[in-house]
């Protein structure tokens, strides 16, 4: 099993940023695909940026709302993810969930909640205007 545990979330103005991080602990894997969602109130959950550790170089996908200001990284000798979030705006506001499937997803996949296997407990982002 996976265990996916968030943090980081919090209150921030407009223009702020937040860095949210995701431990992983249970079983390890080399091949993997760790995701970030995001789900506000009333909506459904959307992807917001993956990376594909077969493929990593670095560079990670991004959903198109959060491409410039969003960045996904990792540290493989502790378990983390993390997702830096620059110029947060209002709609940035969510509860944010990491996922984890152990193998390698296709472009267009990586984006598709279905295709996660393990999921965290979600941390609240809220931005205020």
């Amino acid at each position: 099993q996976v265990q996916l545990v968030e943090s980081g979330g919090g209150l921030v103005q407009a223009g702020e940023s937040l860095r949210l991080s995701c431990a992983a602990s249970g079983r390890t894997f080399t091949t993997y695909t760790m995701g970030w969602f995001r789900q506000a109130p009333g909506k459904e959950r959307e992807f917001v940026a993956a990376l594909i550790t077969m493929t990593w170089s670095g560079t990670g996908n991004y959903a198109d709302t959060v491409k410039g200001r969003f960045t996904i990284s990792r540290d493989n000798a502790k378990n983390m993810v993390y997702l830096q979030m620059n110029s947060l705006k209002p709609e940035d506001t969510a509860v944010y969930y990491c996922a984890l499937v152990p193998q390698p997803l296709r472009r267009g996949d990586w984006a598709s909640p279905s295709m996660y296997a393990y999921w965290g407990q979600g941390t609240q982002v809220t931005v205020s205007s």
